[in-house]
């Protein structure tokens, strides 16, 4: 172990940092974007390739269990081969898989390019993450984050709609075929302004902890695969969730034990120890979380007991872009100015508050009614985004945030997920006890029961006693149906109303400080 040199404490790009951040963004935002634009095209593709709905849903599964493994991975990787290398490969691999997806004639070879597209875009949020941070100085870093997070927070959420209107107007290959013209100009941008720093030069020769690797690659696939169908499985009724949920565990407790005693190891978990570090992965995991399970449940609502089409619930959502768009540049002047803690605080409240509002929603309301609370809600998520991811590395040395970003997106991929499957877990569970205790009125000796049915059998002419019994009871369960879904959707977003509000005193646990200016480099 030696000192780096005085030069490398101050490194700065050759060129500008906003031309260094344009190029990085063009691709991570368009791997982000790819996260979500295939939801509302599950359908067209399931058709299309003669495949059933559940069946095309693993679309969707391979890319994330891909995307996760290669993404805790990124660091070391970046750091063996080269961060620059690595960023080139990982564009390259995503134009072309991106090629294979639009030109699949069946679902196996369709699965097989979104795990190669899995692969290219897993590292391009922690490198471009890291790349920006790194060329940007302390003092604005949180400007670069702003930045960052109009491609991260805004891309997820404008995806349905943007999936949703090329599905209905062209065909479902076109939202893998707009990969190639925006990843073409991201690679040659990237390779004129893009550079490695000393440290990263340096590292190249770097041992490859394989045990480290496999233990990750299984446990969080399994983890993912868990997730993503456990639901439909009916989670630990399953035996293959119950074994596949043991194996996971066991294979991530061993891979934690291996890390932190492995000196050259795929995920610095020694970064933990880290106060502001360890607070903010907690903290953007749950953001996570919050932003995609409302981002999952919001259409099913729409879509269930609303009426909506795929394109008009994937276009209600597009208020919520709106506002994380003015929150990053209104978040993006008054960083340096004010309490990140402050301005973090703010945002949970306001989230807290927006996410509520959502849970207040009926049969009977009008397009305002959720574009309102989701233009609040998209301003408070930046008001979170920047000054944590800020605040993250504020005490960390420069040469250890490119590892610190490779787990802090892992954490925030990972929550996004549990928050997915455990919202529609609830929200479905929910519906079924809300409609036990609803049928429970559904006697003869109810009142408001027996004045229903009987207003409905008497509209309806024609039809014997008997067929006009069974039609009034017939709508009767329809609509206690409906009512019971609805009061599950008001439930889960109570409950994520207040998980939000519960995060706002961890905001104070984070401290301001500087970084370490020396680094330790490994020869």
């Amino acid at each position: 172990m030696s000192s780096a040199a005085p030069a490398a404490a101050h490194w700065k790009p050759r060129h500008s940092p906003w031309l260094v951040t344009i190029s990085v963004m063009l691709a991570t935002s368009m791997e982000v974007l790819d996260t979500s634009i295939a939801n509302v095209s599950l359908p067209h593709i399931a058709g299309n390739l003669s495949a059933s709905t559940e069946e095309a849903t693993w679309v969707l599964t391979s890319y994330l269990v891909a995307n996760a493994i290669v993404l805790s991975a990124s660091a070391w990787l970046s750091t063996f081969f080269g961060r620059k290398r690595y960023l080139t490969f990982s564009v390259a691999l995503f134009i072309i898989s991106s090629a294979l997806c639009g030109m699949a004639q069946s679902l196996p070879q369709l699965i097989f390019a979104r795990v190669l597209q899995g692969i290219g875009g897993g590292g391009l949020q922690p490198l471009a993450q890291a790349i920006m941070l790194e060329c940007f100085p302390p003092e604005e870093r949180g400007v670069a984050m702003a930045a960052y997070g109009m491609g991260i927070v805004v891309m997820p959420i404008i995806g349905p709609t943007l999936g949703g209107w090329i599905t209905d107007n062209f065909s479902w290959r076109w939202i893998f075929y707009i990969n190639l013209p925006i990843g073409a100009l991201g690679l040659f941008m990237q390779q004129a302004f893009v550079e490695d720093p000393p440290w990263i030069v340096r590292n190249m020769k770097a041992s490859i902890d394989y045990i480290g690797f496999g233990l990750m690659a299984l446990g969080i696939g399994l983890l993912q695969i868990v997730l993503d169908k456990g639901q439909q499985s009916d989670w630990f009724g399953s035996a293959w969730i119950c074994w596949a949920t043991a194996a996971s565990v066991l294979a991530l407790a061993v891979f934690v034990f291996w890390e932190l005693r492995d000196p050259h190891p795929i995920l610095n978990l020694r970064l933990l120890k880290n106060r502001n570090f360890a607070t903010a992965t907690v903290l953007i995991s749950i953001l996570g979380a919050v932003l995609y399970g409302s981002t999952a449940l919001l259409p099913i609502f729409m879509q269930a007991l609303l009426g909506y089409t795929a394109y008009d619930s994937g276009l209600a959502m597009t208020p919520r872009g709106i506002g994380s768009f003015l929150s990053m540049i209104t978040v993006g002047r008054i960083v340096k100015k004010v309490d990140n803690r402050l301005i973090m605080s703010l945002g949970f409240i306001g989230l807290g508050c927006s996410t509520y509002l959502l849970s207040l929603l009926n049969l009977d309301i009008s397009p305002s009614h959720i574009s309102w609370p989701l233009v609040m809600s998209g301003f408070c998520m930046g008001f979170i985004f920047v000054p944590l991811t800020t605040l993250a590395v504020s005490t960390l040395r420069q040469d250890q945030i490119q590892q610190a970003t490779g787990l802090y997106a892992l954490l925030r991929n990972l929550g996004a997920s549990v928050g997915i499957s455990v919202m529609i877990a609830m929200q479905s569970r929910s519906a079924q006890s809300h409609q036990a205790i609803l049928s429970s009125h559904l006697t003869p000796y109810d009142p408001a029961f027996h004045q229903y049915t009987e207003r409905v059998r008497g509209a309806l002419h024609g039809l014997s006693p008997q067929m006009a019994q069974r039609a009034a009871f017939g709508a009767v369960y329809a609509a206690l149906v409906r009512q019971a879904t609805l009061l599950s959707f008001m439930d889960a977003f109570r409950w994520m109303a207040l998980i939000c509000l519960a995060c706002f005193p961890l905001a104070w646990i984070l401290r301001k400080g500087r970084a370490p200016s020396g680094h330790v480099m490994i020869e």
